[in-house]
């Protein structure tokens, strides 16, 4: 079983899932990609999550990312899984499922604590960026619900300061000051962040968020 860490390249599967087979890397072709696990299909916290993603898939397309999810049951009992989901969340599953019956994503990626439990996976998060690396890894416990507006939320940290030299402060959102990161020297921010900066401490130096008009 491997153990993946921030900075290292996502591995490549194929698999089966609700949308036909998959090539990761291929799928996910020049953006970025969510990649988030379920211990089992019919999970009631599992339920609302997938609703949930549907309902916010305008949202992760505005950020060129796409999602796929994973459960270690087969493609039928997901098939029937998703009918549930869009009667009781009352929406459209519009992204893949991967049928991982074999276990063989789950053990790539790390997905199934024993301690947890033995057989399911655990329910994690990896957000990949554009150039295939993981950006960020979360794990929660099955009793706990993900909150979808925090990871769009982090994606929008991850994508600006990937492109910009820039770090986002603790509760950071989209349209907030941005800090400068440190290996900026205080007299090339002016060439470098021309909406100007505030010098907080001469290792907090905080700018408008440069890629907004």
């Amino acid at each position: 079983m491997s153990t993946i860490r921030l900075g290292d390249i996502a591995p490549d599967f194929s698999a089966i899932t609700t949308e036909g087979t998959i090539n990761f890397h291929e799928w996910l072709g020049d953006g970025w990609g969510v990649l988030f696990s379920h211990p089992a299909d019919y999970t009631p916290v599992c339920t609302t999550e997938l609703g949930t993603v549907a309902k916010y898939k305008d949202e992760f397309d505005k950020r060129n990312v796409k999602v796929v999810a994973l459960s270690v049951d087969g493609l039928e009992s997901h098939k029937g899984w998703v009918n549930d989901i869009n009667e009781t969340q009352n929406t459209s599953v519009n992204f893949p499922i991967i049928a991982d019956e074999d276990k063989k994503v789950s053990e790539l990626y790390d997905m199934i604590h024993p301690n947890a439990n033995s057989n399911l996976t655990v329910r994690s998060v990896f957000v990949i960026g554009a150039d295939k690396t993981v950006k960020l890894i979360i794990t929660y416990p099955a009793s706990t619900g993900r909150n979808f507006d925090e990871l769009l939320r982090v994606i929008d940290s991850l994508q600006l300061t990937a492109y910009h030299k820039v770090a986002t402060p603790a509760n950071w959102s989209n349209g907030d000051d941005c800090v400068v990161v440190p290996s900026v020297a205080t007299e090339d921010i002016p060439s470098i962040f021309p909406k100007g900066y505030k010098e907080v401490k001469p290792y907090l130096r905080l700018t408008p968020q440069p890629n907004l008009d």
